[in-house]
């Protein structure tokens, strides 16, 4: 098609979307053509704006490493992963579901603890947090057998592949269910932290005025086959974030119960007071078992 106006180029490039093959990407083609050129008339987006925005766009890219994924981290900041999260889950949007974001931390390979032992690999300073986590089905039957990844923050609000001064997995682990879907582990009770801000997402939090930090929490990853892979996070209530997650992340079937005990520990007598609990059962839906390509290495 020679190109008469602005209107022909949409035209045109709706019909070469139409040609294509696979119907679910023909689908989702036609969609992005329709609205990312409704997006350029309804902003009447000027020619130095679509350069800033390609170079903001291969910036994305370059700031990706195997530590950190800018990407990942600009979906959250936009409200896009956890949309297509709560899309997907939850009878397509219509229920509750205990799914949550990945994150740009997740690693594929963190050692295999068992059951009731520790994730703390390095000198770690905090309150000792001991986790006590049920996995069921849809009908609240015990799922056994299922691998549990976990892995949060330190109490410095840092990640270990972001802080040299932890041991390399510190913070992370896998465990097995039991027979009736339990598994334990002790840990340091996290905290709050800001997400990364020296790259194209802290400009547009600093652009629109906005704070850069996550409240405290968890994150695990179920994987059993039969069900769907579960990717969740369980937040503390008691974080002064947690009505206004950077990333959009909090729902009201995430919320934990953080339990802070001023009195010594029943099992554990050398345990420092105050010492957390976090007695929390999570939900598997039915689907297939997919671990979800790594954001890092």
């Amino acid at each position: 098609m020679i190109i008469a106006g602005e209107q022909d180029v949409t035209a045109a490039a709706l019909a070469v979307m139409e040609r294509t093959s696979d119907p679910r990407l023909r689908q989702i083609m036609v969609s992005l053509v329709k609205h990312l050129h409704g997006f350029v008339r309804d902003v009447r987006l000027t020619e130095r704006e679509f350069r800033d925005a390609t170079a903001l766009i291969a910036e994305l890219g370059k700031l990706s490493t195997d530590t950190h994924n800018e990407v990942v981290l600009m979906a959250g900041s936009l409200g896009v992963s956890p949309l297509v999260c709560l899309l997907n889950n939850g009878d397509q949007g219509n229920t509750e579901t205990d799914q949550s974001l990945l994150g740009p931390f997740w690693r594929l390979n963190s050692p295999r603890v068992e059951n009731g032992g520790s994730i703390v690999r390095s000198e770690t300073p905090g309150a000792p947090l001991f986790v006590s986590g049920r996995v069921v089905d849809k009908d609240a039957r015990p799922v056994a057998g299922a691998e549990v990844d976990v892995w949060h923050a330190s109490p410095v609000g840092l990640y270990e592949n972001q802080d040299p001064g932890q041991t390399d997995m510190n913070l992370r682990g896998k465990f097995m269910t039991d027979q009736d879907g339990r598994f334990a582990f002790r840990s340091v009770m996290m905290v709050g932290y800001p997400i990364p801000t020296n790259g194209v997402v802290g400009r547009l939090l600093e652009a629109q005025s906005r704070h850069p930090y996550r409240p405290a929490h968890l994150h695990a990853l179920i994987f059993k086959p039969g069900f769907k892979v579960l990717i969740s996070q369980v937040y503390d209530p008691n974080d002064p974030h947690i009505d206004s997650d950077v990333q959009f992340g909090v729902t009201q079937a995430l919320i934990g119960k953080f339990v802070r005990h001023e009195t010594p520990h029943p099992a554990a007598s050398e345990v420092p007071t105050p010492w957390y609990s976090l007695d929390h059962t999570y939900r598997l839906e039915a689907g297939e078992a997919v671990l979800p390509r790594p954001p890092i290495k």
